[in-house]
């Protein structure tokens, strides 16, 4: 079976998809929409629902050292303090005064024009999976276009942050292509500021959390004191998340509110963090791929110390091969104590934990798991976005396109198909089945159009497995089971319906 080529944009074509079957819509979309943020339609709450329920049964609730929390998206505002974020939780921003667009200026890069040793002038891009092979093209049309004699050297892609201070006006903006309308770096704290109560004054500034791990912090003290813990243990949260990003893009990739889940793993001062620190990104690679994320498209990369956050002793993030370039998907820190101290220095409570075996009092270091819903979602969808070729009614050759989803995530894990929708004995058994499944799992229940068509629909949303009922059912109470990826077929009864599906789905 011949198979079509990948569509030109992946991308374009999965935005199409989510909006087409209800899985993400632009928020505010009747308004004209609100960049940064998103709204789930129905196939992407369930989609989104069954991340979220797998992450916490495999890493909460089977295991015996996690306990779980949900604490509030605002908080005291000391603690945005306390943590860092008041003063550190920046970053460096650019604009062009022609078109009013702004960048991250580590997101923005740029390169000198040289030929024959000479700096000729200045090209620049923003980050992409080929930012140095486009600005290597824009130096060659520059030299071209400005008709310059000798050889052009390879260029040296820098990003903004590293240009100096007599370079900046040299160095053209994205948006124009001219020199001359950009602006030096300056830092922007990317937290959303309220207020708490009817006044409007300092007293009652607040901020939406920037993250979850705070709220796990804050309440250390409470969970040790109520939940029967001891250290080794960590205490896992899911929730949202609000950034003021400059330049939110690549669709839910970054984007101004997410969903985080984050566990702070506590250990001992003198406890082995870098083994603690692997077995996490080794744990974090296993589910990964047991949600149907293939190995081959992640990747590893080791924070070099010079670029670690002023809390980490050592940072790893698990990286996705996205369409738009290879970036992070989830990241493991070793936060020390940092956050703890912290606390305990600005609010005047004890941090410590008693440890009964050694008889001695410790603030605890913290192994950091942390991954966002959204950007799972999305390369779930990457990952499973296929495009093949599977016969229509009358055996000819169409285009299938299927969302290879892991049954653990797929949004519907089942769809029973009455094969006629005119036989009133067919439809009879097909509502008693759909109404049985229900009782445990998400199904979708269609009559609709010929049974090829359905079976494209459901292929389309990642339905794992289609029952159809048909007159053979009415004779001897098997029906056919068919299969997504495949396409097989086969004849089961409803005892190993449901065995099949306890299996696959657990």
């Amino acid at each position: 079976m011949a198979t079509p080529p990948a569509p030109a944009n992946l991308m374009d074509a999965l935005v199409s998809l989510c909006k087409r079957r209800g899985f993400i819509f632009p928020s505010s979309d009747i308004y004209g929409g609100l960049n940064g943020f998103f709204d789930y339609g129905p196939l992407g709450v369930e989609l989104k629902n069954n991340i979220k329920a797998a992450w916490w049964r495999d890493f909460v609730q089977r295991r015996n050292d996690m306990v779980g929390l949900d604490s509030s998206i605002i908080h005291h505002s000391t603690t945005w303090k306390a943590s860092g974020h008041i003063d550190n939780f920046t970053d460096p921003l650019v604009d062009c005064k022609v078109s009013k667009q702004r960048y991250r200026a580590d997101q923005l890069f740029w390169a000198a024009v040289v030929v024959d040793g000479k700096t000729v002038g200045y090209v620049s891009a923003l980050e992409g999976e080929a930012t140095e092979a486009e600005l290597q093209e824009k130096a060659e049309t520059f030299k071209r276009k400005k008709a310059i004699q000798g050889k052009l050297e390879p260029v040296t892609p820098k990003d903004f942050t590293q240009a100096a201070a007599d370079q900046i006006p040299l160095i053209p903006s994205p948006a124009t292509g001219e020199p001359g309308s950009l602006t030096p770096p300056r830092s922007f704290n990317m937290m959303f500021q309220t207020y708490v109560g009817a006044l409007r004054d300092d007293s009652a500034v607040a901020y939406l959390r920037p993250e979850t791990a705070q709220g796990i912090f804050i309440n250390f003290k409470n969970v040790l004191d109520t939940g029967r813990v001891k250290v080794p243990f960590g205490i896992a949260q899911i929730g949202k998340a609000f950034r003021n990003e400059i330049n939110p893009r690549n669709f839910l990739f970054r984007s101004r509110e997410f969903e985080q889940m984050e566990i702070e793993y506590f250990i001992a001062p003198d406890a082995d963090w870098q083994k603690c620190h692997r077995d996490w990104i080794a744990a974090g690679f296993a589910w990964l791929e047991s949600i149907g994320i293939p190995r081959a498209l992640l990747s590893e990369y080791t924070h070099p110390k010079e670029k670690l956050s002023h809390y980490s002793k050592g940072t790893v993030d698990i990286m996705f091969k996205f369409p738009f370039g290879v970036q992070e998907l989830c990241g493991f820190a070793a936060r020390g104590d940092f956050d703890l101290t912290q606390h305990q220095q600005f609010s005047g409570k004890s941090m410590e934990y008693f440890d009964e075996a050694a008889k001695r009092k410790y603030v605890p270091h913290v192994i950091e798991p942390s991954l966002g819903v959204d950007r799972i979602l999305l390369a779930a969808l990457c990952a499973g976005y296929a495009e093949d070729e599977a016969p229509d009614e009358k055996g000819k050759l169409e285009k299938r396109v299927v969302l290879r989803l892991s049954p653990r995530l797929a949004p519907v894990k089942v769809a029973v198909l009455p094969l006629v929708k005119n036989k009133p004995e067919l439809v009879a058994v097909a509502e008693q089945l759909h109404a049985k499944l229900q009782r445990k799992y998400v199904v979708f229940y269609d009559q609709s159009g010929a049974i090829g068509r359905r079976y494209r629909r459901q292929d389309e949303i990642g339905t794992p497995w289609c029952v159809t009922i048909d007159f053979d059912t009415l004779a001897n109470g098997t029906f056919t089971l068919r299969e997504r990826d495949s396409m097989k077929q086969e004849r089961i009864d409803e005892k190993t319906l449901f065995a099949l599906l306890d299996e696959k789905l657990d």
